[in-house]
């Protein structure tokens, strides 16, 4: 199982995508939203500098952010060792 945080934000139709791409994922992965409209958002959205929303974190880095296509959100998931 590979565990996600989504950054997000209200009214982002990127989010959204990024949300159903994860959720048509082989059932592998994880998933925990986090709003940068929250004080742990904000500071994740600092640590990784965290342009625009939709961004992608696992284990403590960016992994992808902004408008994240099904290809390389595969690519990324394939890089991750599954334990």
């Amino acid at each position: 199982m590979i565990a996600l945080t989504l950054l997000t934000q209200a009214d982002c139709a990127w989010c959204e995508r990024a949300k159903k791409l994860l959720a048509e994922t082989d059932g592998d992965v994880e998933v925990t939203e986090v709003s940068l409209d929250t004080d742990e958002g904000r500071e994740l959205a600092a640590r990784h500098r965290l342009l625009f929303a939709p961004g992608l974190v696992h284990d403590d880095q960016l992994i992808a952010y902004g408008r994240i296509s099904k290809r390389a959100l595969r690519r990324e998931l394939d890089r991750i060792p599954q334990s």
